[in-house]
């Protein structure tokens, strides 16, 4: 495929990139409908009801239209955590990703990871007016070695960096992906001179571990309070 105007490639070699995913995400061994058995029967009554609905085990089976098993990854620390970043796509997708994709998002440094969790969050909340909740997102820490696509400082590229729209990102993304693309490098729409990687490769995901734990807090206003625990 011959794409219109090719971004730039650039090798990164970066460590300890920040994800943040909901707490109750990160350990994936656990369903989260265990506290409701009362037996080990139902135990694994409950367990086989909620793997009937997995889109990481239907991925890794070979089921779902977007990615092949062949592409996920297995064995390593944190793979089924890795594999479900690709498997559970939002329906409407993200800035590089349709709904039947997912990728790896991450941040260079923890503070941008955070400025785009609290916008999305502070996003629903306003929706529907009630600023009051209180939430944990665990941090992931990873490690990249590869040549992705990089769109900083290309003014060609700005519309793919639209606060309110992701159709000219996702329409780039598809057609890198397409060609064989790693990744995209970009400037964090959220956090201004952070920077964030969408890495479309499994197996290019290094090295996860989990990092520290954050609460976010809305009490009243649309600003968070934010606290390491």
């Amino acid at each position: 495929m011959t794409l219109r105007l090719v971004p730039k490639l650039s090798l990164l070699r970066q460590n300890d990139t920040c994800r943040l995913i909901p707490s109750r995400f990160a350990d994936v061994e656990d369903s989260v409908l265990a506290p409701l058995a009362d037996s080990d029967g139902a135990l694994r009554d409950l367990f086989d009801l909620d793997n009937a609905t997995s889109e990481r085990l239907r991925g890794e089976s070979g089921l779902l239209p977007g990615i092949g098993m062949d592409e996920l990854v297995f064995g390593v620390p944190n793979f089924r955590i890795i594999n479900a970043a690709y498997t559970y796509a939002r329906p409407e997708g993200s800035r590089f990703n349709d709904g039947e994709r997912g990728a790896w998002y991450c941040g260079f440094s923890a503070e941008t990871s955070l400025a785009e969790v609290i916008f999305h969050k502070t996003v629903e909340y306003s929706e529907i007016n009630r600023f009051d909740d209180s939430v944990t997102y665990q941090a992931l820490l990873a490690d990249f070695s590869a040549t992705f696509h990089d769109l900083r400082g290309i003014e060609a590229y700005l519309p793919c960096l639209d606060p309110s729209s992701y159709v000219a990102s996702q329409a780039l993304a598809n057609e890198l992906l397409d060609a064989g693309s790693m990744g995209v490098i970009f400037p964090s729409v959220r956090d201004p001179g952070g920077t964030c990687l969408a890495c479309f490769r499994p197996a290019l995901v290094g090295n996860v571990r989990k990092a520290q734990t954050y609460r976010l807090t809305w009490a009243g206003s649309p600003h968070p309070a934010v606290e390491i625990q």
